[in-house]
């Protein structure tokens, strides 16, 4: 008897090393690399979710597509931080054009008050004034001209 339970147990294992086993299961690069792999491991994986739930090929086209998609969202948030990078600079430019051009407005608006005041006392503006002649001025504002002053000799 122990040689046939020896004989049976020894054709079992014989028979069990003989079967047909399992093909390895798929790697997440695999997966990563060949998306018509990955699509053919989701499709089989998700009609069967109970029993594929714990396969390992399963587990690995489900990492897989976490990865690729990690890496779509990285390209996407890297696009969208050149975009934002490059409005930024826009609206920076932006802003600093337009502080020049209320500087040079100031600045013009100041000289030709100076300008009007001198001129009631008779005091021409200097020869290289010339307001709003920059060109970015704000306002079109023309070169005060002053009045000759009119002297009376006959006191």
């Amino acid at each position: 008897m122990p040689s046939r339970l020896t004989t049976v147990l020894l054709g079992a294992a014989i028979s069990a090393g003989c079967a047909e086993q399992a093909p390895p299961a798929r790697t997440v690069s695999e997966f990563v690399q060949n998306p018509i792999l990955l699509e053919a491991a989701l499709v089989r994986c998700s009609q069967d979710r109970r029993d594929s739930r714990y396969d390992q090929e399963c587990i690995n086209a489900r990492e897989a597509v976490n990865r690729i998609e990690a890496k779509k969202e990285e390209i996407r948030r890297a696009e969208h931080e050149t975009r934002s990078d490059a409005k930024r600079r826009a609206l920076r430019q932006t802003q600093e054009a337009e502080a020049e051009a209320r500087r040079r407005a100031e600045e013009d608006e100041r000289l030709r008050e100076e300008a009007e005041y001198l001129a009631q006392f008779g005091v021409l503006p200097p020869e290289d004034y010339a307001p709003g002649e920059e060109e970015s001025s704000v306002d079109n504002v023309p070169p005060v001209v002053a009045p000759e002053a009119d002297v009376d000799d006959s006191n």
